[in-house]
């Protein structure tokens, strides 16, 4: 059974990135290392995983992502607070 993933990254200054994967090991590198050298993850070093959430079906996956770029900064805040609120990295742990 494959899975899909909705995952926000931030940056040590609490920038914020939303992102939707079916492949959520390799997404992960290809941002810690920057792969994509020109890519907004890259220039602003957003690659602190502090929240996701796992899909069987990637429409679902994608319905979700959409939501959750359309929030108000604060709302992302206060969802990512609620299951971490010390903003651990989640890759790591």
């Amino acid at each position: 059974m494959k899975l899909y993933y909705v995952y926000i990254l931030a940056s040590i200054a609490r920038v914020l990135y939303i992102g939707v994967t079916g492949n959520f090991e390799l997404r992960l590198i290809e941002h810690r290392t920057k792969k994509y050298p020109k890519a907004f993850t890259s220039q602003y070093d957003v690659t602190k995983l502090v929240y996701f959430e796992e899909y069987m079906r990637v429409e679902e996956a994608i319905v979700r992502e959409k939501q959750l770029k359309g929030w108000r900064r604060s709302k992302k805040v206060a969802l990512i607070e609620r299951g971490n609120p010390g903003w651990v990295d989640l890759g790591t742990v």
